[in-house]
């Protein structure tokens, strides 16, 4: 484990690099023909950095399996996670910079929208945990809320791309990496939503099948995700 973690440390350290030179590269030529033509590679780059830790995968993972989420509705709200995780890093990097805490050579972080987003999952957590104990039905359109508050921390990626297109000179560079980060982080998350989706209704026809009550069994399912938000959320909050 540790070794794949190294492995995913120095991969992010790379991708970094790469589309610094990139964006540099762009910026001496304006050659937009240059700039389309590794759209692909963004692409790949952002379904690789959606692979290093973070970006809510076990947060979501949690909450699909717990909320009985189907295939579609998984993959919606991974998107959603995904469009708001990008799009407030782009927001911030273009028009609430004073948000933003940088140094030249690592990527930037929004510890206010951060700390935000931890609040609401850890209130978001015990409003499934109380919902579970008490018995109540799910609310239409909760999972975007869920989807919302999960993407308010913004991708570093993205972040880090974007000052540095606007440090250029170019930010039309760094909204298409943007793009295609939305892309690649969305696919790995989207991805990560079906696997859990179809896992968690496996295991609750499981333990049907073995004499579980279906409906106790979707609520223990749904008090373990919302321990997980809570639990999970609350560390980050305090570390």
């Amino acid at each position: 484990m540790t070794a794949i973690l190294g492995w995913l440390v120095a991969l992010q350290a790379t991708i970094h690099g790469a589309i610094a030179e990139h964006i540099q590269a762009f910026a001496g030529t304006g050659d937009w023909l240059t700039l389309l033509a590794v759209f692909p590679m963004g692409v790949l780059f952002g379904a690789a950095h959606g692979l290093t830790p973070g970006h809510n995968k076990i947060l979501l993972a949690s909450y699909v399996v717990g909320d009985g989420v189907r295939a579609l509705q998984a993959s919606l709200i991974a998107l959603a996670l995904t469009a708001v995780h990008v799009g407030s890093a782009v927001v911030i990097a273009l028009g609430a910079s004073f948000l933003v805490s940088r140094t030249i050579t690592s990527a930037g972080q929004a510890p206010l929208l951060e700390t935000t987003s931890r609040i609401l999952l850890v209130v978001l957590g015990s409003w499934l945990v109380l919902r579970a104990v008490l018995g109540r039905p799910h609310v239409h359109g909760e999972g975007m809320g869920f989807a919302v508050i999960a993407g308010l921390i913004p991708c570093p990626l993205t972040l880090f791309v974007m000052v540095l297109a606007m440090s250029q000179g170019v930010p039309e560079a760094g909204l298409v990496f943007a793009i295609a980060m939305l892309a690649g982080v969305g696919f790995v998350l989207i991805s990560v939503a079906l696997v859990a989706s179809f896992g968690g209704r496996a295991l609750a026809r499981s333990l049907a099948r073995h004499g579980s009550n279906t409906a106790y069994a979707a609520r223990g399912l749904e008090v373990m995700a919302g321990v997980a938000l809570i639990g999970m959320a609350g560390f980050q909050l305090v570390g």
